[in-house]
């Protein structure tokens, strides 16, 4: 079933994220109480972990202990990470994470500076890339800001929720959905390939975490009213294409849309006419 696969995937790509974080923390052969905490908050403020509860996250990095102390040597664990990170994004994630951890007291030992070339070299991380990684982490930023996450990102997964209301998305509504978020001017630097990228993203997740969970991420990820706005602009578009009016499965996203937003009455009344 396509949900349990991705279930069962983003359970995988969560474990090996503790996983090289927990390898950074045991480098130099100890784990400090700064770098837990540090592995902890890194955790907490990834979307990729939302919703995961204490017990879950206890559960998860003790699971990921287990794993690595019964790995016979590190390039099976290597081989491991590669298997259940397999895109870029995901890779790079896991590097900035490991990084964090190593630089959680702004240095890292000889060893921690070691694996993190091994982690370099076994995810094929570029050296641009990783200077990138560690200025932000050394200069105390967020992980989102050396991994390129764009807003155009969050607003194209507002537009797929509306889309996909009736529970169904065809490959035919995808396309039109790009097409419609690609032409808005916000979205110029953005190409078919990359937006396509966006959708297909959006609805992973979608399928994976389910709607409640995926909203929390919208309203982390849109702080600001100016961007919650135009996310509920282009929300109103998708269920005004064609002409139609939204049907009720449409309606009610668009309701949930303006709570999670926090967007008054009159804001959305007027969105609603604009469309």
């Amino acid at each position: 079933m396509p949900r349990e696969q991705a279930v069962k995937a983003r359970k995988e790509r969560n474990a090996a994220l503790v996983e090289v974080m927990l390898l950074s923390a045991m480098a130099d052969g100890r784990v400090s109480q700064l770098e837990m905490q540090t592995l902890l908050r890194r955790v907490i403020e990834r979307p990729e972990f939302e919703g995961t509860r204490p017990e879950e996250l206890n559960a998860l990095v003790e699971s990921s202990a287990q794993r690595l102390s019964k790995a016979h040597d590190l390039e099976e664990i290597l081989a491991s990470l590669r298997v259940r990170l397999p895109d870029h994004k995901n890779r790079m994630l896991a590097f900035g994470l490991a990084a964090s951890v190593a630089f959680s007291d702004h240095r890292a030992t000889r060893a921690e500076l070691g694996l993190l070339k091994t982690f370099q070299a076994a995810l094929g991380i570029s050296e641009d890339e990783v200077a990138e990684i560690i200025d932000v982490i050394e200069g105390g930023g967020s992980l989102a800001e050396a991994l390129g996450e764009p807003l155009e990102r969050l607003y194209a997964e507002v537009m797929v929720l509306v889309s996909a209301a009736d529970g169904h998305l065809k490959e035919a509504e995808a396309r039109a959905l790009v097409e419609s978020f690609a032409s808005d001017p916000l979205f110029h630097n953005v190409s078919p390939e990359r937006a396509q990228a966006f959708v297909s993203e959006a609805v992973s997740a979608l399928v994976a975490e389910g709607l409640p969970q995926r909203l929390q991420v919208m309203a982390h990820g849109l702080t600001s009213h100016a961007q919650r706005l135009k996310a509920y602009q282009l929300a109103t578009k998708i269920a005004h294409a064609g002409g139609q009016e939204p049907s009720l499965a449409e309606q009610r996203i668009l309701s949930m849309l303006q709570a999670t937003f926090g967007l008054a009455d009159d804001e959305v009344e007027r969105l609603d006419r604009q469309a």
